[in-house]
């Protein structure tokens, strides 16, 4: 654990002095999440993401993104008849690769890891429906000003199973699919 907390704080180090611009800001927006895959049968549930942006950039249209960012997750499920809201709660740490051309149009891509942090499951508890640790992929558009004032829209599908049961009716292998719509505000604070 200590040389991968050394390895990342060295990594960043590195990013950062290479980088030839750099900005932060803040970020919010729309989840629409579900489940995918397993036998769970689920419907989108709409919640919310909260937090901040770093951005190093390099060269003209270049830029690597890490994020930090409350994400309130999960699906509607349907128990043999009857609709229950699932809510999953994560602090998400995306970092993406962010291509920007002279126009303002923005391309993201990069792999996400988020960290459970609550859950609110009827007739259940934190040990038992979710694992702590979900990983992920991220896609997305968007368009950000000259002056750091952006929207994005993005899709993040699961690679990890989010369930952490068994004996249960459904099957525990069902991953996060999240569709995120984010107002973001990279604020600018120099570059060469």
């Amino acid at each position: 654990m200590k040389k991968t907390v050394l390895t990342a704080i060295l990594l960043l180090v590195g990013v950062i002095s290479f980088a030839q611009t750099f900005s932060f800001g803040p970020k919010a927006g729309l989840n629409i999440s579900n489940y995918t895959g397993g036998n769970i049968k689920s419907q989108a549930l709409v919640g919310y993401h909260l937090g901040g942006i770093l951005s190093f950039g390099f060269g003209k249209n270049f830029a690597l993104q890490p994020e930090v960012l409350f994400s309130t997750q999960g699906a509607q499920i349907d128990n043999d008849g009857q609709k229950t809201d699932f809510k999953i709660n994560y602090v998400t740490v995306p970092v993406m690769l962010k291509f920007r051309t002279n126009g303002g149009f923005i391309i993201t891509a990069g792999p996400q890891v988020g960290f459970l942090t609550s859950q609110d499951v009827p007739d259940q508890t934190i040990r038992n429906f979710a694992k702590n640790l979900d990983l992920s992929a991220g896609v997305g558009i968007g368009y950000q000003s000259n002056i750091g004032l952006g929207v994005e829209g993005r899709y993040i599908a699961g690679l990890s199973k989010v369930g952490n049961f068994s004996g249960q009716t459904i099957d525990p292998d069902f991953k996060n699919s999240v569709i995120q719509f984010s107002l973001f505000w990279a604020i600018p604070l120099g570059g060469n």
